[in-house]
């Protein structure tokens, strides 16, 4: 069966809908939708990798996406959704940061794409992609409007909910405040880990000294933010050796480390593999992790 494909186009924004399963997974599988932001609705019997984390589903899924790389591995035969889009098609203002295009769902410290739906949430996920499919085949001049409103409730319902499977006791407990220094320590360090690498650089861009920001991830059971902004690192080096030839020297430089051999020995040190081996041996099934 063919992919079956509901797109919204003009000058600047993007909007598309495709229905696959495992007879049809090449074209989602392309680095196409690279750029763009993705969400997948995938039922149980699906197994994927987004960068180098495996999934494999037992219910009605949700997976949120930006610049992941995406392997889908194995698909039942029940059809899957696949929603992608550009900035210019959404992206909610500061006010909203917590649904906006780079919000919870897209980039976290934690790194977790996915929200795992109840038999409730399922349907009115279901629903509001039926909703959706409807107004790209209708073609009316508000069916834009529309289909920008009913993707920010699936993305609300779905932050409601990756919020209570995700967060721990200690941040659901945390002050708004507390709360709003995780997400934009979170947002910057999206931005800057390629040529911001020291917790002084992150905090003066949040506005507070730098042990105060330890401490704010200390209260609630972070990793240090030293740790993550070396978790980020590496996972885009990860990327760049597994999904490019660039040369590990290159990607030192790409990631703003004037010396290579330094970068080699906390890639090395922090993953248990020197670049080049962990390159070799992912290919052949051997995994590391962070």
């Amino acid at each position: 069966m063919g992919l079956q494909d509901f797109v919204f186009e003009d000058s600047y924004k993007k909007f598309g809908l495709h229905l696959f399963s495992k007879g049809n997974l090449e074209t989602i599988n392309s680095t196409q939708f690279r750029p763009y932001i993705k969400i997948l609705f995938v039922p149980a019997g699906y197994e994927l990798t987004v960068d180098f984390n495996h999934y494999k589903t037992d219910g009605p899924t949700l997976f949120f996406l930006t610049y992941q790389y995406l392997d889908i591995k194995n698909a039942d035969s029940d059809e899957a959704s696949f929603l992608y889009y550009n900035r210019d098609f959404y992206c909610i203002q500061i006010h909203d940061k917590e649904v906006a295009c780079d919000g919870l769902l897209f980039h976290n410290v934690f790194e977790i794409p996915k929200v795992e739906l109840d038999d409730s949430e399922a349907v009115i996920v279901e629903n509001l992609l039926e909703n959706i499919k409807d107004e790209l085949e209708t073609k009316e001049s508000s069916a834009e409007e529309m289909i920008r409103t009913y993707l920010k409730q699936l993305i609300i319902r779905a932050t409601r909910n990756w919020k209570k499977q995700n967060l721990n006791t200690e941040i659901s407990k945390a002050t708004s405040s507390e709360f709003e220094t995780f997400r934009d320590f979170s947002r910057v360090l999206e931005i800057h880990y390629r040529e911001k690498h020291n917790v002084a650089e992150y905090a003066e861009l949040l506005h507070m000294a730098p042990k105060t920001l330890t401490h704010k991830f200390k209260s609630l059971n972070l990793a240090s933010p030293n740790q993550l902004i070396i978790n980020r690192i590496l996972l885009e080096a990860k990327r760049l050796l597994f999904y490019t030839d660039k040369a590990v020297k290159e990607i030192a430089y790409d990631l703003g480390y004037e010396d290579p051999a330094y970068f080699n020995r906390l890639f090395t040190s922090k993953v248990g593999s020197t670049p080049v081996n962990f390159k070799k041996n992912y290919i052949t099934g051997k995994k590391y992790n962070i």
